[in-house]
């Protein structure tokens, strides 16, 4: 049943610019791991209601996500860092061709290990979506790099059903990274700066909000 209704909700998606559904279907073709529609969708309804000025993303990719972002959220820049050699350049290809490449910055780097050239900031939104098992370690550089009113998106925090699944039966390859992924999930529900939410949409999509200071807490 949660299958038909997940089929049931992205079917009612509108039909996207031909551009875009071509870096979907490149995605699939080539195995290229883009955030999940339902999961897209999802996520720039969120930030539509954010507002967010400038977003900072961890993992382009071939910039998918990057531009949606871009384009769904007029005047707000998007900054994205991405490792891979051949995904910059198929990310720099496509953001050329988007009607927001003026506000799309294609950092070419290993983002852990920009150290001291870390984009600056501040940023109203922090979009996590690279390799699984250092989330923890990406959260921990950029996010000093938040505004006040920073938000935190973490994607595939399900990884395809493997966090759901007992230990034992993950394929030895990904226990590792599965463990990591858990552990940062329950650290960060239980981070004393944010509220955070695990929503069931796409491959599973973590949203942490900063605390309101306390009173007591300014005072201090």
């Amino acid at each position: 049943m949660e299958h038909e209704y997940s089929r049931y909700s992205e079917g009612m998606i509108l039909p996207r610019p031909e551009r875009i559904m071509a870096m979907e279907q490149y995605a699939r073709e080539n195995r290229v791991p883009i955030m999940q529609l339902e999961g897209m969708e999802a996520l720039l309804q969120i930030l539509r209601v954010q507002r967010p000025g400038r977003i900072l993303e961890i993992g382009t990719a071939i910039g998918y996500s990057a531009i949606r972002m871009a384009e769904a959220l007029p005047g707000t820049e998007v900054v994205t860092i991405e490792r891979e050699p051949a995904m910059q350049e198929k990310a720099e290809e496509n953001i050329s061709r988007s009607d927001a490449k003026g506000r799309i910055r294609l950092v070419r780097a290993d983002a852990l290990e920009l150290e001291d050239r870390l984009p600056e900031g501040p940023f109203d939104a922090l979009f996590i979506d690279a390799a699984k098992g250092q989330y923890k370690r990406f959260f921990d550089i950029y996010e000093p790099l938040l505004s006040g009113r920073g938000v935190v998106y973490c994607d595939n925090m399900f990884m395809h059903g493997l966090t759901a699944e007992d230990p034992k039966d993950i394929p030895r390859k990904n226990r590792t990274m599965i463990r990591k992924l858990k552990a940062f999930t329950e650290w960060l529900m239980a981070h004393p700066g944010y509220d955070s939410a695990l929503l069931p949409v796409g491959d599973g999509l973590m949203i942490s909000t900063k605390k309101e200071p306390t009173e007591e807490g300014a005072a201090l």
